[in-house]
């Protein structure tokens, strides 16, 4: 059977390429397609796959490709094979189930709806003036993506969102249903070490990126005696440590490996979580590690969280809601162990690798 992999750029590692890396390595001779590629800063991890990627892949635009969102359709277009496929798969946030490439049957793995079109607040994520944002050159870009993307969906015979807020984006803007499937967490990686360690901490992890609000966290725990600290690197690092610059209780971390990263889960008191995600895989990972999470009510993160037992929810995205919360955390008792068997049977890379080929077998696809 002839497989074709779609990903909309692989100039990152996150949570949308472990979740690809899980579905390559159930075809791992399948071709892949994507509009960037950089091996360096995916560490390498796809380097021996076939990979085809589109004109825009040179080092200046992998490294800010959200400047030229204007031109990803086009390159979509053209990022074409003579290949026709048995089945193509594409896991995406917006692009790949829009490259020019001709298969029988097509699934979609949807972490989101393309953010750029659907969600104008996204593009403050952007390296450009807020002005613009709210400029009419903005306004008609998104409108010309929306159509875009819209018209790409009709190619998609199957969608399979990352959760149920995702399912009821693709319902809205594209009228179409689909299957719930959470993203895996490698459990191989991610589990629960009882530990020693006497040092009392909250955590952050993630891209610093604007819309997860980390910005929030920091100030909620300028007013709180406990430490936290931070996880990630991204355009918001200088904006964020200029906040926190004089506080004793806040350190950032900006690099951390897999195993690190367990550390700090697994001895953290909870992760503080005031974003609204697609699904939240740092959420996911955190209760794999044992590790309660204190969210703001909105997203996928219901899908993660179970209030009083894996965590806690504010409902409002402000430090006061977070202070609150962390003071109400800080009165209860958790069972790290029970939060990790929960997150382990729920999010497993076996679950999600039975429920994924289920769908494809659904669909009278013989693998």
């Amino acid at each position: 059977m002839k497989v074709a992999i779609l990903h909309d750029y692989l100039n990152q590692f996150g949570g949308a390429e472990r979740v690809l890396k899980t579905i390559i390595d159930l075809f791992p001779n399948a071709d892949i397609f994507t509009l960037l590629y950089n091996k360096e800063r995916t560490s390498y991890l796809f380097e021996e796959k076939k990979i085809k990627t589109s004109f825009l892949n040179i080092p200046f635009i992998q490294k800010h490709h959200r400047i030229f969102i204007p031109l990803m359709p086009l390159a979509c277009y053209f990022l074409k094979s003579n290949t026709k496929y048995d089945l193509i798969i594409s896991s995406t946030a917006g692009y790949s189930k829009g490259f020019n490439i001709q298969g029988d049957y097509h699934i979609s793995y949807c972490h989101s709806p393309l953010r750029y079109a659907w969600e104008m607040d996204y593009l403050k994520n952007l390296y450009i003036k807020p002005s613009l944002f709210s400029s009419p050159f903005a306004y008609k870009i998104a409108k010309i993506l929306k159509q875009w993307d819209k018209r790409q969906s009709k190619k998609v015979n199957i969608f399979i969102a990352n959760s149920n807020f995702t399912a009821k984006r693709i319902k809205s803007y594209y009228q179409k249903d689909s299957i719930v499937i959470n993203p895996p967490v490698n459990t191989k990686v991610f589990y629960y070490q009882p530990s020693k360690n006497k040092e009392s901490y909250y955590l952050m992890v993630g891209r610093l990126l604007y819309y997860k609000n980390f910005d929030l966290g920091i100030k909620a725990f300028l007013h709180l005696p406990y430490k936290l600290k931070i996880v990630g690197r991204g355009p918001e690092e200088k904006k964020l440590k200029k906040i926190s610059q004089n506080a004793k209780n806040i350190e950032f971390i900006s690099n951390a490996s897999d195993s690190e990263l367990r550390t700090l889960y697994n001895n953290a008191k909870a992760l503080i979580f005031p974003q609204v995600e697609d699904f939240g895989l740092v959420a996911a990972e955190a209760q794999a590690c044992g590790t309660p999470v204190i969210a703001y009510e909105k997203g996928g993160i219901n899908d993660i969280v179970i209030p009083q037992k894996t965590g806690l929810f504010f409902n409002e995205q402000t430090p006061e809601a977070i202070i609150k919360t962390v003071k109400d955390f800080e009165k209860l008792n958790w069972k790290k162990s029970s939060i990790a068997n929960y997150a382990h049977k729920k999010f497993s890379t076996t679950k999600f690798v039975r429920d994924f080929l289920n769908v494809i077998k659904n669909c009278g696809i013989q693998i």
